[in-house]
């Protein structure tokens, strides 16, 4: 399965993720997974839904990987029709008005969070691509971030503005930070590791309660 994932270009974070969710799927039953068949698969399906209670978004990509091991590693193709798609029956998102976004941000207590919060909300990256963000890509020259790992393995540049990148030099003379510019501080990530996507979703929630916002936030709010 590696083999193929790496054969078709996925992105690390992907491909990390897809192994994971057959490793899951493996231990669950005790089996190898080429040992398990359609009967697994729909408990397995009804198991992350009803009893992990995983988000319709979260099931899409489990899904999506186990697709992946049996139709394109095990080319076991009618597989598909036991493999559906779960309907995502969620409200459309929460739009935070300008002044909550100002709230928000000034809410975040630290240089660091508000840095975080800042540069996640003036350019609606995601909050996974924002947790890898290099100083390299930083390019005040041509006022643009370049994007390198962003959804699907493709590049993009965003724009940066003035204030935007007055915010990340107050921020990169207190921090200094080398490669990525918000590493981690959690020893067990090792050193010069970025922090986790989970930590800039904990940055929005904390920050949103300081704010005293009744909306539900999270770092999806950005791109809207």
């Amino acid at each position: 399965m590696l083999e193929e994932l790496q054969r078709r270009n996925y992105s690390e974070i992907t491909t990390r993720k897809y192994l994971q969710v057959v490793t899951d799927f493996a231990r669950h039953f005790g089996k190898s997974p080429d040992k398990l068949g359609p009967n697994e698969l729909r408990s397995y399906q009804a198991y992350l839904l009803k009893e992990r209670k995983l988000t319709p978004g979260t099931a899409v990509n489990c899904v999506a990987a186990l697709r992946f091991f049996f139709v394109k590693t095990l080319k076991r193709n009618h597989y598909r029709e036991f493999l559906p798609y779960p309907k995502d029956r969620r409200q459309l998102p929460t739009v935070l008005s300008s002044e909550e976004v100002s709230r928000l941000i000034n809410a975040a207590g630290t240089l660091f969070r508000r840095t975080l919060l800042i540069t996640l909300y003036g350019t609606g990256m995601r909050r996974a691509e924002l947790a890898r963000l290099k100083v390299s890509d930083i390019d005040s020259e041509r006022m643009m971030i370049r994007m390198n790992c962003g959804k699907g393995g493709r590049s993009r540049d965003l724009p940066l503005s003035p204030a935007l990148l007055e915010t990340l030099r107050e921020y990169w003379r207190w921090r200094k930070p080398k490669t990525y510019l918000f590493p981690s501080r959690d020893p067990r990530r090792g050193p010069e590791q970025p922090i986790s996507d989970k930590s800039v979703w904990l940055a929005c929630q904390e920050a949103a309660r300081h704010a005293g916002l009744s909306k539900r936030i999270t770092p999806a709010h950005a791109a809207a």
